[in-house]
């Protein structure tokens, strides 16, 4: 197993460094700066970010042993010797992130889903802490409701013609007390206006039987 110790990762050169998808500052200690690099286990991270095929999210690698102590770090911690890494989950699915990081080879893993990360290393081989949760699967795609198709739903035009005819009819009654009451020089309107509101109400009466038909239609067809 080659490692190679750097007293602070910008002093990494560009040439010794190869693996794409990293960068020394991910990998070097986050108290210290100071960088271990196991070349095993880089090989085996950058593995496992092939062949899951999306970012890895490192949030620890190598520790100095004063950050492993600071940190609280397990006193044989593979942090210290660079071959374990802590992965956030916040964008794997833990149950394939385990099987990927099975797969290149790495033995020993710890699971912190409160933390939301998952600890991997080159062994020997364990585990500890909960497993992560199953997560649910998402809502099955509805059928579309966008604006234009409710638009389309002949439920909401019959329902809407339904109310304005209500409105309209209830209008004329109103219009029609009013000048029966005050207005007696045109009482000869109000018997034209009595056979409007009963216009109103037969369209009211005729738009809820839409509606009520419509409805039903439309259940049928998936529109509600």
């Amino acid at each position: 197993m080659t490692t190679t110790f750097y007293d602070h990762w910008r002093d990494v050169a560009e040439s010794a460094w190869r693996w794409p998808n990293f960068s020394p500052a991910e990998i070097a200690c986050r108290g210290t700066g100071k960088l271990l690099i196991n070349d095993a286990a880089l090989d085996k991270l950058q593995a496992l970010r092939d062949r899951l095929g999306k970012p890895l999210i490192v949030r620890s690698a190598y520790r100095s042993p004063e950050h492993n102590r600071a940190v609280g770090g397990a006193t044989r911690s593979k942090h210290m010797e660079g071959a374990a890494f802590d992965i956030a989950m916040a964008n794997h699915d833990p149950l394939a992130f385990e099987a990927a990081a099975r797969e290149v080879g790495f033995l020993g893993f710890g699971f912190y889903p409160r933390s939301g990360f998952i600890h991997v290393d080159l062994g020997p081989a364990r585990q500890w802490g909960e497993r992560f949760p199953t997560r649910s699967m998402p809502f099955a795609a509805e059928a579309p409701l966008a604006r234009e198709v409710l638009a389309e739903s002949r439920t909401m035009r019959a329902g809407g013609a339904a109310g304005i005819a209500t409105l309209g009819a209830a209008g004329v009654e109103v219009a029609q007390q009013v000048l029966s009451e005050t207005q007696a020089a045109i009482l000869p309107l109000v018997p034209y206006l009595d056979t409007l509101r009963w216009v109103f109400i037969a369209v009211a009466l005729g738009g809820i039987a839409v509606t009520i038909y419509a409805r039903l239609d439309d259940w049928k067809r998936g529109r509600r």
